[in-house]
């Protein structure tokens, strides 16, 4: 079957492109179409999420195993499209550059039968022109957190004179027990 996406840049202005591709491409063939269909040269590290249907982002999948055991971290070319995309879970978030942090949202917009004749990947449409930077992220934490600023240590000021005065590590053994 064909999976059919729209890849949405996260930008002020409508920028997208719709991609056809094999259902059992990998994540890395879908990393490769997006750089090609947005235009960027490849060089860039770059990483798919998985998220739920409001868009929160949650696992991360990377283009190399960051792990500290080689092996253990599954990677793009690991996971076949019909992997982990359906009729259900129709979204993926695409992050491309962590300097610049080009991020998309990635739909499944519909699963067909192939056209004979055709090669995948494939751009099916291209709408608006890339801008020059990306958009500036706000990163900002869910929740109130105002009752943090009310936060009391139970230390005053008798507690703090114990840091004052001509106290030396010397006098505490430091150098003793340096090694």
């Amino acid at each position: 079957m064909i999976y059919k996406f729209r890849a949405i840049l996260d930008a002020e202005d409508d920028i997208f492109r719709d991609i056809a591709i094999e259902d059992n491409a990998t994540l890395e063939d879908l990393h490769n179409a997006l750089v090609n269909a947005f235009g960027f040269d490849g060089t860039e590290v770059a990483s798919f999420y998985t998220c739920d249907d409001t868009w929160n982002q949650e696992d991360e999948i990377p283009m190399f195993d960051t792990g500290d055991t080689p092996g253990e971290m599954r990677t793009m070319a690991d996971f076949q499209l019909q992997d982990l995309l359906h009729e259900e879970q129709t979204k993926i978030i695409y992050v491309y550059d962590f300097i610049s942090m080009w991020t998309f949202l990635v739909e499944l917009a519909a699963i067909e039968e192939p056209v004979p004749g055709a090669t995948y990947p494939e751009l099916l449409f291209s709408h608006g022109e890339m801008p020059a930077e990306a958009l500036e992220k706000q990163f900002e934490a869910d929740g109130d957190y105002e009752s943090y600023n009310d936060f009391e240590d139970e230390l005053d000021e008798e507690d703090m004179d114990m840091f004052g005065g001509d106290d030396h590590f010397e006098d505490y053994g430091f150098e003793e027990n340096w090694n």
